[in-house]
Protein backbone atom coordinates (compact mmCIF):
# COMPACT_ATOMS: atom_id res chain seq x y z
CA UNK A 1 0.00 0.00 0.00
CA UNK A 2 1.09 3.34 -0.88
CA UNK A 3 2.00 6.01 1.52
CA UNK A 4 -1.18 8.54 2.05
CA UNK A 5 -1.57 11.96 1.44
CA UNK A 6 -2.94 13.27 3.92
CA UNK A 7 -3.41 17.27 4.09
CA UNK A 8 -3.48 19.15 6.71
CA UNK A 9 -5.59 22.53 7.16
CA UNK A 10 -4.35 25.02 9.58
CA UNK A 11 -6.57 28.54 10.12
CA UNK A 12 -3.25 29.55 12.55
CA UNK A 13 0.63 28.97 12.36
CA UNK A 14 0.66 28.04 16.16
CA UNK A 15 -1.04 24.06 14.95
CA UNK A 16 1.02 23.30 12.69
CA UNK A 17 4.13 22.19 14.51
CA UNK A 18 2.41 19.67 16.79
CA UNK A 19 0.35 18.29 14.52
CA UNK A 20 3.07 17.32 12.42
CA UNK A 21 5.07 15.94 14.89
CA UNK A 22 2.27 13.78 16.20
CA UNK A 23 2.35 12.51 12.91
CA UNK A 24 6.49 12.41 13.12
CA UNK A 25 5.90 9.97 16.14
CA UNK A 26 2.63 7.57 15.54
CA UNK A 27 2.77 7.62 11.44
CA UNK A 28 5.29 8.59 9.79
CA UNK A 29 4.93 6.84 6.62
CA UNK A 30 2.05 9.10 5.96
CA UNK A 31 3.18 11.75 3.24
CA UNK A 32 1.68 15.30 4.95
CA UNK A 33 1.06 18.89 2.98
CA UNK A 34 0.39 21.72 5.22
CA UNK A 35 -1.62 24.61 4.22
CA UNK A 36 -2.19 27.43 6.14
CA UNK A 37 -4.88 30.43 5.73
CA UNK A 38 -4.20 32.13 8.96
CA UNK A 39 -6.96 34.85 8.37
CA UNK A 40 -9.33 32.73 8.89
CA UNK A 41 -8.91 32.87 13.03
CA UNK A 42 -8.74 36.24 13.03
CA UNK A 43 -11.55 36.61 10.80
CA UNK A 44 -13.83 34.93 12.77
CA UNK A 45 -12.64 36.38 16.26
CA UNK A 46 -13.58 39.80 14.40
CA UNK A 47 -16.93 38.28 13.15
CA UNK A 48 -18.02 36.95 16.35
CA UNK A 49 -19.73 33.48 14.39
CA UNK A 50 -19.36 31.30 11.68
CA UNK A 51 -20.36 33.21 9.02
CA UNK A 52 -21.28 31.72 5.32
CA UNK A 53 -18.10 33.34 3.49
CA UNK A 54 -15.70 31.92 6.16
CA UNK A 55 -18.00 28.37 5.58
CA UNK A 56 -17.00 28.39 1.66
CA UNK A 57 -13.59 29.44 2.33
CA UNK A 58 -12.73 26.16 4.48
CA UNK A 59 -15.03 24.45 1.39
CA UNK A 60 -12.38 26.13 -1.08
CA UNK A 61 -9.55 25.04 0.73
CA UNK A 62 -10.84 21.32 1.56
CA UNK A 63 -11.48 20.92 -2.38
CA UNK A 64 -7.81 22.26 -3.66
CA UNK A 65 -6.53 19.47 -0.95
CA UNK A 66 -8.84 17.00 -2.81
CA UNK A 67 -7.67 18.25 -6.25
CA UNK A 68 -4.39 18.07 -5.39
CA UNK A 69 -4.66 13.84 -4.50
CA UNK A 70 -5.08 14.10 -0.66
CA UNK A 71 -6.25 10.80 0.65
CA UNK A 72 -8.12 12.54 3.95
CA UNK A 73 -8.03 16.18 5.06
CA UNK A 74 -7.80 16.57 8.94
CA UNK A 75 -8.35 20.60 9.76
CA UNK A 76 -7.05 21.87 12.61
CA UNK A 77 -8.83 24.41 14.18
CA UNK A 78 -11.76 23.74 16.70
CA UNK A 79 -13.67 26.95 16.05
CA UNK A 80 -14.76 25.96 13.03
CA UNK A 81 -16.85 23.10 13.31
CA UNK A 82 -20.28 23.68 10.93
CA UNK A 83 -17.77 24.27 8.15
CA UNK A 84 -15.98 21.44 8.46
CA UNK A 85 -18.91 19.61 8.45
CA UNK A 86 -19.74 21.25 4.92
CA UNK A 87 -16.60 19.98 3.91
CA UNK A 88 -17.33 16.22 4.93
CA UNK A 89 -20.65 16.37 2.84
CA UNK A 90 -19.05 17.74 -0.30
CA UNK A 91 -15.92 15.27 -0.60
CA UNK A 92 -16.32 11.40 -0.65
CA UNK A 93 -12.60 10.99 0.67
CA UNK A 94 -12.29 11.18 5.09
CA UNK A 95 -12.26 14.58 6.46
CA UNK A 96 -12.15 14.83 9.97
CA UNK A 97 -12.11 17.23 12.87
CA UNK A 98 -9.49 18.43 14.90
CA UNK A 99 -11.03 17.10 18.34
CA UNK A 100 -13.47 14.46 16.57
CA UNK A 101 -11.18 11.30 17.63
CA UNK A 102 -10.62 13.04 21.23
CA UNK A 103 -14.28 13.60 22.12
CA UNK A 104 -15.06 9.69 21.31
CA UNK A 105 -12.30 8.92 23.69
CA UNK A 106 -13.79 11.47 26.45
CA UNK A 107 -17.39 10.78 26.25
CA UNK A 108 -16.55 6.97 26.12
CA UNK A 109 -14.61 7.42 30.10
CA UNK A 110 -16.36 10.25 31.42
CA UNK A 111 -19.61 12.45 32.21
CA UNK A 112 -18.00 15.61 33.42
CA UNK A 113 -15.98 16.49 31.43
CA UNK A 114 -14.09 20.03 31.23
CA UNK A 115 -12.87 21.69 28.23
CA UNK A 116 -9.73 23.99 28.15
CA UNK A 117 -9.10 26.36 25.93
CA UNK A 118 -6.82 29.74 24.86
CA UNK A 119 -8.88 30.69 22.41
CA UNK A 120 -12.48 31.62 23.03
CA UNK A 121 -14.32 30.75 19.86
CA UNK A 122 -13.34 27.28 20.04
CA UNK A 123 -15.58 26.76 23.49
CA UNK A 124 -18.85 26.74 21.35
CA UNK A 125 -17.90 24.78 18.34
CA UNK A 126 -16.48 22.49 20.69
CA UNK A 127 -19.35 22.19 22.98
CA UNK A 128 -21.77 21.27 20.15
CA UNK A 129 -19.72 18.57 19.25
CA UNK A 130 -19.56 17.07 22.56
CA UNK A 131 -23.31 17.03 22.83
CA UNK A 132 -23.85 15.63 19.62
CA UNK A 133 -21.87 12.75 20.22
CA UNK A 134 -23.09 12.36 23.55
CA UNK A 135 -26.59 12.35 22.19
CA UNK A 136 -25.91 9.77 19.80
CA UNK A 137 -24.32 7.15 22.10
CA UNK A 138 -27.17 7.62 24.57
CA UNK A 139 -24.96 9.08 27.60
CA UNK A 140 -25.60 12.69 29.79
CA UNK A 141 -22.96 14.92 29.60
CA UNK A 142 -22.07 17.67 32.12
CA UNK A 143 -19.51 19.96 30.35
CA UNK A 144 -17.75 22.64 31.60
CA UNK A 145 -15.20 24.80 30.04
CA UNK A 146 -12.37 27.35 30.93
CA UNK A 147 -10.96 29.65 28.81
CA UNK A 148 -7.06 31.28 29.13
CA UNK A 149 -6.49 33.94 26.06
CA UNK A 150 -3.46 35.42 27.71
CA UNK A 151 -1.70 31.66 27.36
CA UNK A 152 -2.52 32.15 23.18
CA UNK A 153 -0.71 35.44 23.33
CA UNK A 154 2.36 33.97 25.04
CA UNK A 155 2.62 31.38 22.50
CA UNK A 156 2.29 33.81 19.54
CA UNK A 157 4.81 35.95 20.88
CA UNK A 158 6.77 32.99 21.28
CA UNK A 159 6.93 31.94 24.92
CA UNK A 160 5.89 28.23 24.96
CA UNK A 161 7.37 28.36 28.74
CA UNK A 162 4.32 30.87 29.61
CA UNK A 163 1.67 29.19 27.85
CA UNK A 164 1.87 26.05 29.16
CA UNK A 165 2.80 27.74 33.19
CA UNK A 166 -0.96 29.64 32.55
CA UNK A 167 -2.51 26.60 31.37
CA UNK A 168 -1.05 24.57 34.36
CA UNK A 169 -2.38 27.74 36.56
CA UNK A 170 -5.72 27.11 35.17
CA UNK A 171 -6.24 23.51 35.17
CA UNK A 172 -5.39 23.35 38.89
CA UNK A 173 -8.55 25.34 39.71
CA UNK A 174 -10.18 22.82 37.53
CA UNK A 175 -12.36 20.87 39.84
CA UNK A 176 -15.54 18.15 39.94
CA UNK A 177 -14.84 17.24 36.93
CA UNK A 178 -13.83 13.39 35.46
CA UNK A 179 -11.54 14.46 32.36
CA UNK A 180 -9.69 17.40 30.90
CA UNK A 181 -9.49 17.67 27.12
CA UNK A 182 -7.31 20.58 25.28
CA UNK A 183 -9.36 21.81 22.98
CA UNK A 184 -6.25 22.60 20.53
CA UNK A 185 -3.72 21.39 19.11
CA UNK A 186 -1.40 24.75 19.91
CA UNK A 187 -2.01 24.06 23.23
CA UNK A 188 0.17 20.32 23.70
CA UNK A 189 3.34 22.05 24.86
CA UNK A 190 1.19 22.05 27.78
CA UNK A 191 0.54 18.42 28.43
CA UNK A 192 3.28 17.52 30.80
CA UNK A 193 2.58 20.91 33.03
CA UNK A 194 -1.29 20.59 33.09
CA UNK A 195 -0.73 16.75 33.80
CA UNK A 196 1.48 17.45 36.58
CA UNK A 197 -1.50 19.45 37.94
CA UNK A 198 -4.23 17.33 37.45
CA UNK A 199 -5.62 14.79 39.65
CA UNK A 200 -7.66 13.61 36.48
CA UNK A 201 -6.98 12.10 33.34
CA UNK A 202 -5.81 14.95 30.36
CA UNK A 203 -6.75 14.73 26.44
CA UNK A 204 -4.83 16.35 24.23
CA UNK A 205 -5.84 16.57 20.52
CA UNK A 206 -2.78 15.74 18.42
CA UNK A 207 -2.66 12.04 19.11
CA UNK A 208 -6.32 11.18 18.79
CA UNK A 209 -6.43 13.05 15.81
CA UNK A 210 -3.62 11.18 14.21
CA UNK A 211 -4.87 7.61 14.79
CA UNK A 212 -8.23 8.82 13.99
CA UNK A 213 -7.47 9.75 10.67
CA UNK A 214 -5.23 6.51 10.21
CA UNK A 215 -8.07 3.77 11.30
CA UNK A 216 -10.48 5.85 8.79
CA UNK A 217 -8.19 5.30 6.03
CA UNK A 218 -7.56 1.58 6.77
CA UNK A 219 -11.59 1.24 7.21
CA UNK A 220 -11.76 2.85 3.23
CA UNK A 221 -9.13 0.98 2.41
CA UNK A 222 -10.53 -2.57 3.08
Amino acid sequence: MTAPRIFLIHATPVAVEPINQAFARLWPEAELANLLEDALSRDLAAEGRLTAALRERFLALARYADGAGADGILFTCSAFGEAIEQCQQALSIPVLKPNQAMIEEAVAQARRIAILASFEPSIGSMSEEFHAHAAAVGKSLQLSAFVCPEAMQALRAGDAPRHDALLAEMAARIEGVDIICFAQFSMVSALPAVRAVSAVPVLATTDSAVLGMRQALTAQRR
